[in-house]
């Protein structure tokens, strides 16, 4: 089925793996640049279970979220296109193949220029940072935009622009990496677990609140050491479905580095004006050590 995320259920377990956080505290000198946080209003609080993830309805879940107005630093990459899709690619500074290498996959909103500014943070860190495009060039400034993008998303595509994206990691002249590692925030969390299970040459997979698997099967396919941030305040993804993903993935012989914090779902999304700056810092740290032992 090549429009599986289109179908009613799985439309609705990703509806519960990109709702924005609640009001964020104060920004400090450590927040990214583009994820300047807002005094709205706290989310509303109604649901509709749907299984382990608890997902809310369509109406519940869009109003949940705001687009950040801050704009984002001016970026200091090129677009390409990569199995006719548009990407962002950001080199470091002076930098010489081969490179460590990071797929950058965007949340609901698309790939927007605070994901491209994201992209830059991790050339700065000395990766080869390509964030690719799963929306066919749009990108959503309202819920209703970004709800429509997202349903529409073909899965066979998708595949296709990532796995092209992978190779391109591993033969551009100007990275030539040999370590290469993915990285997705909701939306694209999720799908930085399909990738992980998709390529075995995966170096390391990085999961922020994204649509989770449980299939034992599935998850043993998997190569890449894997990290995942989540939120115990996230009502799509709460708690208890994260340590049924941890079993699953141990019960398939793998491990996983999880970090949890007492946040909401989106809390660490560079696009979100509900950005938590104390929890996203923390967590932007571990990733950053995560990556460097596996990457570098």
């Amino acid at each position: 089925m090549t429009r599986s995320l289109v179908a009613p259920v799985l439309a609705l377990v990703l509806l519960a793996a990109c709702k924005a956080a609640p009001a964020p505290t104060p920004p400090s000198t450590d927040a990214p640049q583009d994820a300047s946080p807002s005094a709205s209003a706290q989310a509303p609080a109604s649901t509709q279970a749907d299984g382990p993830t608890g997902a809310l309805d369509e109406a519940a879940f869009k109003a949940l979220h705001e687009h950040t107005t801050a704009a984002a630093p001016r970026a200091r990459g090129e677009m390409l296109e990569i199995a006719g899709a548009r990407a962002y690619l950001s080199l470091p500074e002076d930098a010489s193949p081969p490179l460590p290498a990071v797929l950058v996959i965007h949340e609901w909103w698309g790939l927007n220029d605070h994901i491209k500014h994201w992209a830059d943070r991790l050339a700065a860190d000395g990766y080869a940072a390509l964030a690719i495009d799963l929306y066919g060039g749009e990108v959503a400034t309202t819920p209703d935009e970004a709800m429509a993008l997202m349903k529409a998303v073909d899965e066979a595509r998708a595949r296709e622009v990532l796995t092209a994206a992978h190779r391109l990691l591993g033969e551009d002249p100007r990275i030539g990496a040999t370590r290469r590692g993915v990285i997705g925030w909701c939306f694209g969390g999720g799908w930085s677990l399909q990738h992980a299970i998709a390529t075995p040459d995966l170096d390391a997979a990085v999961i922020y609140y994204g649509r989770l698997v449980t299939d034992e099967a599935a998850l043993a396919r998997i190569h890449a050491p894997l990290l995942g941030v989540f939120a115990d305040q996230d009502q799509g993804i709460p708690p208890a479905a994260v340590e049924e993903f941890r079993a699953a993935v141990e019960r398939a012989g793998k491990s996983i580095e999880l970090h949890r914090y007492p946040a909401n779902h989106a809390f660490a999304n560079p696009s979100s004006a509900r950005y938590q700056q104390d929890a996203a810092a923390d967590a932007w740290a571990k990733v950053r050590a995560f990556l460097q032992r596996t990457l570098k």
